[in-house]
């Protein structure tokens, strides 16, 4: 029996759920990564998150680190109080030192990565 193929939405969330904590990466970063749509079909997965198990949506921002998916959270200030516990600091809804923090799926998964095996 053939297996079923992932959707769009369940290989965002494997991405994400790679993410290291203290680690950001950005809409754009995984859209490139899965050579799938656009970074806003990231987005749109991630605001679809909050029902699947384990999906660290936090941990993503926008392409200048900006917490652009801030008001997806049960509160405004969630998502940086999630990254703040993790060591990442943030001031004006922005990731301060954000190429200290960037991590690209590319450089952490590689190129054969599954996310299903």
């Amino acid at each position: 029996m053939a297996k079923e193929k992932p959707s769009y939405f369940d290989l965002v969330y494997a991405v994400v759920r790679e993410i290291p904590p203290g680690r950001v990466t950005t809409y754009g970063a995984i859209a490139d990564f899965l050579a799938l749509g656009a970074s806003r079909m990231v987005g749109w997965a991630l605001n679809n998150s909050f029902t699947a198990d384990g999906v660290p949506a936090h941990r993503v921002v926008n392409r200048k680190g900006e917490l652009s998916g801030r008001h997806h959270f049960a509160t405004p200030t969630l998502m940086q109080e999630l990254l703040e516990a993790e060591g990442v600091g943030v001031e004006e809804s922005c990731v301060v030192g954000f190429d200290r923090h960037f991590w690209h799926p590319a450089d952490g998964l590689g190129e054969d990565w599954e996310p299903f095996d």
